[in-house]
């Protein structure tokens, strides 16, 4: 079965004796050295997208290697199965992955990491462990429950890594809730930040960051932007989630610059000697794919992000992209739908539509990187009008620009009778539960529901963004800081967690702070037929 086959234990790894591992330990890249006698995991492991049966492991060498996974459903791995991996070499920054299939339904799945060196295959790393909990089939009846977290923005306005105040402690809190996976709703990296050694606060004290000379500088050249992921899992908090916790990666537009669209333009940005935006573009998607544990879509579109995720009888999850396909940030004031006013783009809507009209789940969760109904400025234009950087567009009227979008894709879940739909998000740097009300909104053609909001992880946070009313945003609660820009240190920093009763279908969804506690939660009752 090509690179992906099972070994024997008489293979050339089964010859070797391999010391057990140590859970999630990682050392930081700043302690590697080529002089290791053993290939090294500078960024641990990670892994992503699960599905019954399948799952994505992701590794890092400091070297060329080759990368092989055992895996168990048994901690002492007993009767483990050995996978051979793929080459990481210097043309992906030595990252590689393992689309492991065939596992069984719905199992807890142990797994370990051990990369063969290539300039002598006879010496191998020290095995590096994950973990991993498996979703059920999704045409059984359900039992047990489901539990799952989401935030992001992750080392945004020039707060990294603070190994003082102990690093992003908010992913040891999503670590600690023990969820199924955790759910990246995009800004990744901030490419476009510098972080510095010393950030001065407004109340006298210092955040002080781990600096590497990749994060110095705004990101340009593909190492730069590779540099970004590299930094993040320097943190120990993250490398410790990452591989005891599945992820699913979405993107939005800090993985490559602020705001960027069509209408970008960094020509008189004295940060940037680099002004070819379509090139930063690309550079930027090959150092997220090369580091997001994700599965990879296929040659139709191999760098498409947009996916949908069975997870069980209890939830399905559609994963947005709402940054590659979209038109130009302009005045967002088009009254016909057209590529200019393109936020998902016609393909993904109508992909979205087809696989909720599929769905049997009970629950629909959409992971979108932006909010539908908060105003997300993006400047001026050159006439001084306001320009949008998500959906809303302050004008609080019927639908127009890339609210037509918005408005087609809700009439039709209404018009197709689906229910229990519910949108997960982050992008604004506070917390919040938004209701959309049909009976308090301008265009009223959709089905109520619920979206919620939460960021950031490790980044400065800002709020509450105002509202429009198009789609009827009712502000159910909100948490954001009094001060905006705020560090950190402040505590303003938030997750989400998401509880699905296996017995009931009830969901509840509590909004979290930085130190795990529970700010506001709903419990929403499944509409039945």
């Amino acid at each position: 079965m090509d690179r992906r086959h099972f070994l024997s234990t008489s293979s050339l790894l089964g010859t070797q004796a391999l010391s057990l591992p140590t859970l999630c330990m990682a050392q930081a890249p700043a302690l590697i050295t080529r002089d290791h006698m053993r290939p090294q995991f500078p960024s641990g492991v990670q892994s992503g997208d699960p599905t019954a049966n399948t799952a994505i492991i992701w590794a890092r060498s400091d070297r060329a290697a080759r990368m092989w996974v055992e895996w168990s459903t048994t901690a002492n791995y007993a009767n483990a199965q050995r996978v051979r991996g793929n080459y990481l070499l210097d043309d992906t920054d030595f990252t590689g992955r393992i689309d492991l299939t065939q596992l069984p339904q719905g199992q807890e799945i142990f797994y370990r990491v051990i990369l063969q060196d290539l300039h002598n295959e006879r010496v191998l790393s020290e095995a590096m462990s994950g973990h991993l909990r498996l979703p059920q089939a999704s045409n059984g009846k359900a039992s047990r429950n489901v539990r799952f977290a989401w935030s992001g923005d992750t080392a945004g306005q020039g707060f990294g890594i603070n190994e003082a105040w102990g690093g992003m402690k908010i992913y040891d809190e999503i670590r600690k809730i023990n969820p199924d996976f955790f759910l990246h709703s995009g800004d990744n990296i901030y490419a476009d930040g510098p972080i510095s050694a010393e950030v001065n606060l407004p109340d006298g004290s210092v955040w002080k960051n781990l600096v590497t000379q990749e994060v110095s500088k705004v990101a340009e050249s593909l190492n730069e932007f590779r540099g970004r992921y590299r930094y993040n899992f320097m943190d120990t908090n993250l490398r410790r989630m990452a591989c005891d916790v599945p992820q699913i990666w979405q993107w939005d537009d800090h993985e490559v610059m602020n705001n960027y669209s069509d209408a970008k333009d960094v020509s008189e940005d004295k940060r940037y000697t680099e002004k070819n935006i379509p090139l930063m573009v690309a550079r930027a998607t090959k150092a997220f794919h090369e580091f997001a544990p994700m599965r990879e879509f296929g040659n139709i579109e191999a760098e498409r992000v947009y996916r949908h995720i069975q997870h069980g009888p209890l939830m399905d999850m559609f994963v947005l992209d709402m940054r590659s396909y979209r038109g130009p940030n302009s005045t967002n004031l088009q009254t016909v739908e057209s590529q200019e006013s393109a936020f998902m783009g016609r393909p993904q809507v109508a992909w979205l539509i087809d696989g909720l009209k599929k769905s049997n789940t009970t629950w629909k969760i959409i992971a979108a990187d932006m909010p539908i109904g908060l105003q997300v400025p993006d400047g001026k234009t050159s006439e001084g009008l306001d320009k949008w950087e998500a959906i809303a567009n302050g004008d609080n009227t019927h639908a127009k620009g890339r609210e037509i979008e918005m408005a087609r894709l809700l009439r039709e879940i209404k018009k197709a009778n689906i229910h229990n739909v519910v949108w997960l998000t982050a992008d604004v740097h506070y917390t919040a539960a938004h209701f959309y009300d049909p009976s308090k909104a301008k265009f009223t053609d959709f089905n109520p529901f619920w979206e919620f909001v939460s960021g950031p992880l490790n980044a400065g946070a800002f709020g509450p963004n105002l509202t429009d009313s198009t789609f009827g945003l009712q502000v159910v609660y909100q948490k954001a800081p009094q001060q905006q820009n705020a560090a950190p240190s402040t505590g303003m920093q938030f997750f989400g967690q998401v509880d699905i009763d296996a017995k009931t279908h009830a969901m509840t969804v509590t909004l979290k702070d930085l130190y795990g506690t529970s700010l506001y939660s709903k419990t929403l009752v499944p509409w039945r037929a």
